[in-house]
């Protein structure tokens, strides 16, 4: 498993697009993490837009907002670390076979406010899973992505000095269990779902791609 700052360095593409994008791998959460918000303090007027394409161990990550009551139940995936991060929303789980898109974006050299960016990164998923007959929908006041009842992809985000970082996690092929010790997003009862479930069974490192390519589309 690389570290964030060997992924970042090596697993770049598309030196022609305004967007560059990262294939980081498999990286440990706390250290991309740290990576972000190096490269969000440390850019510029000038600092290229990048989106970081990675999976992460079993983490579960709390933003600014989250309430205990959320927290995994007493006795429930206590081997799961909890981690308290500065982006919005309330407590979700990161795992292996989840694709996850970090945008690191310059939101007023774009001209894009925080709603918008939202909407966008939304969509660039709900595009994702259409071209596999797959209907997904936004729901009003609950950021994400859902399918039916269920949440496939979960977004938060943190802007600092007009940029922003974090991203949007898609459900792809993993063990959903953790999620159930937890009120996912802070919603009780919160069903959730991936795309295997769904009778997508292209391979994980192809979804990942997809995501990050569909993400380009929507905020270049």
């Amino acid at each position: 498993m690389a570290t964030a700052t060997e992924a970042v360095r090596a697993g770049s593409s598309g030196a022609d697009a305004r967007i560059l994008v990262r294939r980081l791998g498999f990286t440990r959460y706390d250290e991309t993490y740290a990576a972000m918000q190096r490269f969000n303090q440390a850019r510029g007027a000038n600092t290229r837009d990048e989106v970081w394409l990675t999976e992460h161990p079993p983490v579960y990550t709390v933003g600014v907002s989250g309430r205990p009551e959320h927290f995994p139940r007493a006795g429930a995936a206590a081997c799961i670390p909890v981690k308290r991060i500065d982006r919005g929303g309330q407590i979700t789980y990161h795992g292996p076979g989840q694709a996850i898109g970090y945008v690191l974006l310059d939101l007023v050299r774009g001209d894009m406010k925080v709603r918008e960016l939202v909407t966008r990164l939304e969509q660039a998923v709900i595009d994702l899973l259409a071209a596999y007959n797959v209907h997904a929908v936004r729901r009003p006041g609950a950021p994400g992505v859902y399918v039916g009842d269920a949440k496939i992809a979960a977004l938060g985000l943190r802007v600092r000095r007009g940029c922003c970082y974090h991203g949007i996690a898609l459900n792809v092929d993993m063990d959903l269990s953790p999620f159930h010790a937890i009120d996912p997003c802070g919603y009780p009862g919160l069903a959730v779902t991936q795309c295997r479930a769904l009778g997508i069974e292209d391979a994980f490192e192809s979804i990942s791609e997809q995501l990050g390519q569909s993400i380009v589309n929507r905020i270049e």
